[in-house]
């Protein structure tokens, strides 16, 4: 996965919107307004952050050498996926999915409905 197909699966999930809020370099995406993903453009190597639930955070870290506690984020939710490495693209796109359903669930009910309605 390159990063524009990255940046494109990302842009296909229900709802979810590029920004830029921190730099030009770094494309933040989001649902309902909340972060799900963090894609650093300035890097030779692609990587990806995402939130994640905390005891699968620390799983992920052991399992796949590819994966680290994101810098300066909230280590116990958010980790960084380095797509050159040993995670396949499939499971890359499944903890996507896993991130946008943490930042859902963290949001009120009203909002949470409103979300889950509108996929299809």
């Amino acid at each position: 996965m390159n990063i524009e197909e990255l940046f494109d699966y990302c842009l296909s999930i229900e709802g979810a919107e590029a920004t830029t809020p921190f730099d030009e370099s770094t494309i933040v995406m989001k649902v309902m307004g909340k972060m799900f993903a963090m894609i650093p453009t300035d890097t030779d190597r692609i990587s990806i952050t995402l939130k994640c639930n905390p005891e699968k955070a620390i799983r992920l870290r052991e399992n796949y050498d590819c994966v680290e506690s994101a810098f300066h984020m909230n280590k116990t939710y958010w980790n960084t996926i380095y797509l050159d490495g040993d995670m396949p693209e499939k499971e890359i796109r499944k903890w996507i999915h896993h991130s946008v359903r943490e930042v859902v669930m963290k949001l009120p009910k009203k909002q949470q409905q409103q979300y889950y309605g509108s996929v299809k």
